[in-house]
């Protein structure tokens, strides 16, 4: 079953982001962040080290096709020394990890369980607990699959790092598609893209699920039964793609043609209920759930939010219109936003870490008191490579083997090094001890 939501009212799809006592109720913009790195105001991008990192993945033929980019973070809940990393490769399938960083299992993308046939592009992962899979309690990764538009799902054995295969496929099939009418519209490419699972308190568990190209997110409640793991009541809401600036003008970030303003990154506080989502050349999102209760809060912007860009189809590359243009943007973040993921404190505290790709740096914000900022750090290597255009990261905040204040994992690319073919196209992962991050950042 699928449901459009209504489209948010106009006032909603005009971001003001005029002085506070101007903008209207209805407003989505939040203002500036305030706190130490806060949005407009001066920062210093501290840095942390990591000398862990997955071997690489090589986006060729001989390597299957493999391209990192995101992962998340399944926690032993008895021996957090057989936790492991399950982590998308796109063509080249999914890669589970131990907490050492060596691959486990290699996963790869084949068809979707329907009829059509057609092999998967394996895109976002996130895990949900305690699904009822074969009359037990099972955590299964959730994943979206770009060419087939719909979500798989993989048991994790209870075993972890220590079975045989982590990971085994319990999708259902003949599944619905989550943008696309029919198979001819999947194969235009606008699909399943960023993805992140939300289970609430009161029971059920969903997906998030934003479409390529597009500024639609949808949800979809997840259901098991004799078949496998699928999904129903499939419901979507379009975000802004334009914006009211105070110059009186209206910005339309630049894409190429028949291409709006995409959503990837998305986190859900499951303690709120409130969805963490980045759109790519626009910000980070704060969206209650379901979708529909509440106005969307545009919580920071990129550092080139309002600069008007044209589209050149000889370089299919966006260029400002005029240079010397002023930028209504904030300091933290420089497009693309991408990986988002959520760090959880003690009550309702916590930190919610964005990927800011532009310039290989991570925006940490407050998870309570209007996200405020709290600053910003970059990743780099020690006896590895330095972490380069972060796309996916997942970071926990239990114990991970060695990692005793939480771990973080982020996409590295490009994945350079000795070990490391230069003539072909590298990615990977790398392991960041939290802790190191909440000290740097002076966030105890």
């Amino acid at each position: 079953m699928r449901r459009r939501l209504a489209a948010l009212p106009a006032a909603l799809l005009l971001v003001s982001l005029l002085a506070p006592v101007a903008a209207p109720a209805s407003a989505v913009a939040d203002g500036p962040a305030s706190g130490a790195g806060g949005v407009g105001g001066v920062h210093r991008t501290i840095t942390v080290t990591t000398s862990v990192e997955t071997p690489p993945l090589y986006d060729d033929e001989a390597g299957g096709n493999a391209s990192g980019d995101d992962p998340a973070i399944w926690v032993h809940p008895d021996d957090s020394e057989r936790s492991i990393v399950v982590a998308t490769a796109k063509e080249g399938g999914l890669r589970v990890y131990d907490v050492a960083a060596a691959e486990l299992q290699s996963v790869a993308a084949t068809p979707a369980p329907r009829a059509d046939g057609v092999p998967g592009r394996f895109n976002n992962v996130d895990i949900a607990h305690g699904l009822a899979v074969d009359g037990r309690a099972t955590d299964v990764a959730v994943v979206s699959d770009r060419y087939n538009d719909q979500i798989r799902f993989f048991a994790i054995d209870p075993a972890g790092a220590a079975a045989a295969t982590p990971l085994t496929e319990v999708t259902a099939p003949e599944l619905e598609f989550l943008f696309s009418p029919d198979r001819e519209t999947v194969a235009e490419d606008q699909t399943a893209y960023g993805l992140a699972v939300y289970q609430p308190r009161r029971g059920g568990t969903y997906a998030v699920v934003t479409q390529e190209g597009s500024t639609t997110i949808a949800t979809a409640r997840l259901t098991t039964g004799p078949d496998g793991v699928g999904y129903t009541d499939i419901e979507h809401l379009e975000l802004p793609g334009e914006f009211r600036l105070p110059d009186g003008t209206t910005w339309v970030p630049c894409e190429e043609p028949g291409v709006e303003p995409q959503l990837e990154g998305v986190a859900v506080d499951r303690r709120t209920g409130t969805l963490y989502a980045t759109q790519e050349d626009v910000g980070l999102w704060r969206v209650p759930l379901p979708l529909g209760s509440g106005a969307p809060r545009l919580v920071d912007k990129v550092r080139d939010f309002g600069v008007h860009d044209a589209y050149d189809p000889e370089t299919e590359e966006c260029a400002p219109v005029d240079p010397a243009a002023p930028s209504y943007g904030g300091t933290n973040l420089t497009a693309d936003a991408e990986g988002v993921d959520i760090w959880y404190g003690p009550g309702r505290a916590g930190y919610v870490i964005v990927s800011s790709q532009g310039d290989d740096t991570y925006g940490v914000y407050a998870l309570t008191g209007g996200n405020r900022s709290l600053g910003t750090f970059r990743v780099a290597g020690d006896g590895v490579d330095d972490v380069d255009g972060s796309d996916g990261l997942a970071v926990s905040n239990a114990p991970v083997g060695e990692y005793e204040s939480g771990l973080l994992v982020t996409h590295d690319e490009p994945e350079t090094g000795p070990d490391v073919d230069p003539d072909r196209d590298a990615t990977g992962f790398s392991y960041v001890h939290w802790g190191d991050v909440e000290t740097a950042l002076h966030l105890h």
